[in-house]
């Protein structure tokens, strides 16, 4: 058994923007099959640019305020308590739409 809680967690900053932060719950080599889950906060207008990854998928979901996902140039709501899956090799782009 893993335990983890996010009130422990230290921030770090995430690959795409160093200004946006996440806390890791779980990491690589933890789980079989898992890359890591984390937690990341955008602070209003702060976007992680557009990239794609080879080989994972990758979960957003959206606990509170909203933005914007663009999946392979299709632009698409981020709102509180929904979840988007990215696959493999889509190329997106996330964006908090918050005014500040």
């Amino acid at each position: 058994m893993i335990t983890t809680s996010l009130k422990d967690l230290l921030e770090e900053s995430v690959s795409h923007n160093a200004e946006i932060k996440k806390k890791v719950m779980l990491r690589f080599g933890d789980l079989p099959h898992l890359t890591n889950f984390s937690q990341a906060r955008f602070a209003p207008g702060q976007t992680a640019p557009a990239h794609a990854h080879q080989d994972i998928c990758e979960v957003f979901f959206v606990e509170a305020g909203s933005g914007v996902i663009h999946i392979d140039g299709t632009k698409y709501p981020l709102l509180p308590l929904n979840c988007m899956a990215i696959e493999p090799r889509e190329l997106h782009e996330v964006v908090n739409s918050d005014v500040v």
